[in-house]
């Protein structure tokens, strides 16, 4: 296993080109493999060199214009102007050749040159991912298996130590005028694209009059005040099986040249003023944002690095796991057994049906009479007893301030080119927590009846309106949404309950949460897999005799015509997430009656 991870360690594009199937092959078919590529999320840029293999993992939350580059081209002698090699280009954002004596073909009409295309994806770590989730993958991270006399936090041997020419150790990168990212035609032409209209919140002005953009503006975090961090990844293939909002893990050749860095651009730009920012907006500092040259692409399922190497095919301790969350959530929940029950099938709810009209699977819950004026610190300490159990979420004070003033939506800012993410950009199975209690007297102002609006339509068709200026378009989303309350809340929800509290357990309820989560801790992990397998396991819907619906279904319409295929439906979801709620694979008799 250590002298293949000192082989993979010395990868090269040249290298993967050449045997780029039986490369692949070996990624896709061996985990263990895979998993000893350092990850980005938990490694310091300083520690790994221009030109490894590394991988990086998160959510695709912006795609910019394809890009034309040189995918080989002919390297020239100076003295002479013979063809000295052809080079490759593919995987690399510079050029390669020595300077002093070489020269490069970069026309498309040049000996051997050829042009190709690929396309940069900008990827964020999942937002809201909670501190013992990206706690564990640092420890996974750290434990992986390296080269001999590696140590988690020191560089790894460097992949650009592997060369296919001879000459190479005299080779050097000219940044300024050899970079290989052509953003317009054949010709050399830049590309220009209409800038009326940015909203010109961003960018800021410099004394000489150059745009100037932010390090959290580059970021473009969905959640402001919880950034991470981001890579701009470079797809040579299948552009369009990836959306918006997915969650990927990516392994590819870094590249954190510092030649690469546009921010401070402006010579030849000032006469397309309007180009200034996004030239700067697309070439951010490597350092800040690295660009990584993908060679293979993975969808991840779920966020829950305790279950990245598949879900177990079943729990002998479900029942005892869906006992101990019961019991929990009851204590918690001011000894409310019912809103415990429902609070379980909305932790492991998602959408698993959907089609243009609308989605199936989804169940916002709205818990009211919260005893908010008692307990001003309650919502806030079962967030957090929430986020223990969840590897993401959000927790969102609904305050006059955050509703009139916080982004909730995308919105393309066509000054730099980039769709700049709002707070509901959330990769799927991300719970978002609305705490309804926080809101207090005053006037929501327009940009907080949009938020509502944003919101609501989120909870009832799980898709949220990206804004491009001109017009609106609705992205898929699976966001389940907790609102907690005193009275019912005026967004809408699945299921409605008001809790039932135990007197004397308002009075306790500080040291009741405080001692479940201490009873708890030994039982997490457990917990926390046994939530995420409940929620992306596949579910048997067909398990129950269809008769016994449509007779439960006919009674209930006799007894009350308001009854409809939507309440129907929404009985089947019930049933559904009852079932997943116990650890089960498929509908049982029972489930059907408990959700009756």
């Amino acid at each position: 296993m250590m002298e293949t991870v000192r082989e993979i360690a010395a990868w090269t594009p040249e290298y993967l080109i050449a045997n780029e199937p039986a490369c692949l092959e070996r990624l896709s078919a061996d985990e263990a493999l895979w998993s000893t590529i350092p990850l980005l999320n938990c490694t310091e840029l300083a520690h790994l060199p221009d030109g490894c293999l590394v991988r990086f993992r998160g959510m695709l939350q912006d795609m910019q214009d394809p890009e034309c580059y040189l995918e080989r081209y002919a390297v020239r002698s100076k003295s002479d102007g013979t063809v000295v090699r052809q080079q490759n280009g593919k995987y690399r954002d510079l050029l390669v050749f020595n300077a002093a004596s070489e020269t490069v073909d970069t026309g498309c009409t040049g000996d051997g040159s050829t042009f190709g295309e690929r396309r940069s994806l900008f990827v964020v770590t999942v937002p809201g991912q909670n501190p013992w989730a990206a706690g564990y993958e640092k420890e996974q991270e750290a434990a992986g298996v390296r080269p001999t006399g590696w140590k988690h936090g020191e560089q790894m041997p460097s992949a650009t130590a592997k060369r296919s020419h001879e000459d190479d150790t005299e080779m050097e990168v000219d940044g300024t005028t050899t970079t290989t990212t052509v953003p317009g035609d054949c010709n050399g032409n830049k590309k220009r694209t209409a800038s009326d209209g940015g909203d010109g919140t961003a960018p800021a002005a410099s004394s000489n009059g150059t745009a100037v953009l932010s390090a959290d503006y580059l970021l473009n975090s969905p959640i402001a005040n919880r950034p991470g961090k981001a890579c701009l990844v470079k797809l040579y293939s299948n552009y369009d099986d990836w959306a918006l909002n997915t969650v990927l893990e990516v392994a590819g050749f870094l590249s954190v040249d510092p030649a690469l860095d546009g921010s401070g651009d402006s010579t030849g730009l000032d006469e397309f003023v309007d180009d200034v920012s996004e030239h700067q907006a697309t070439h951010p500092p490597p350092s800040l944002i690295p660009r990584l040259h993908a060679i293979s692409v993975r969808k991840l399922p779920h966020t829950n690095p305790l279950l990245l190497r598949g879900l177990p095919s079943s729990d002998a301790c479900a029942e005892t796991t869906y006992k101990d969350l019961h019991n929990l959530l009851t204590q918690c929940l001011f000894g409310d057994g019912v809103a415990a029950d429902y609070l379980l099938c909305h932790l492991v709810s998602s959408v698993y049906i959907r089609d243009e009209v609308e989605c199936r699977g989804q169940f916002c819950l709205n818990l009211s009479n919260i005893p908010a004026e008692v307990l001003p610190g309650y919502t806030r300490s079962l967030y957090e007893l929430l986020e223990l159990l969840l590897p993401a979420s959000h927790y969102l004070p609904m305050t006059l301030d955050n509703m009139n003033t916080l982004q909730f939506a995308p919105q393309k800012d066509y000054k730099t080119n980039k769709l700049t993410s709002g707070i509901l950009q959330l990769a799927p199975h991300t719970h978002l927590v609305l705490d309804e209690t926080r809101l207090e007297a005053g006037k929501l102002e327009s940009a907080g009846v949009e938020a509502v609006k944003h919101v609501a339509h989120l909870i009832k068709a799980q898709r949220l309106k990206y804004d491009f200026q001109f017009y609106q378009l609705d992205f898929n989303t699976d966001v389940p949404v907790l609102v907690l309350s005193e009275g019912k809340s005026m967004l809408p929800s699945n299921c409605y309950l008001p809790i039932v509290p135990d007197l004397d357990a308002i009075k306790l309820i500080d040291e009741t949460i405080k001692a479940g989560r201490h009873y708890v801790a030994p039982k997490l992990d457990g917990m926390r897999r046994f939530l995420t397998g409940a929620r992306v396991r596949p579910f048997d819907m067909k398990t129950l005799d269809p008769t016994v619906v449509q007779d439960d279904f006919v009674r209930m319409r006799t007894e009350n015509s308001a009854v409809t295929m939507d309440d129907l439906h929404a009985l089947f979801v019930l049933a559904r997430l009852l079932g997943l709620s116990r650890g089960r694979t498929a509908l049982h008799r029972d489930d059907w009656e408990r959700a009756k």
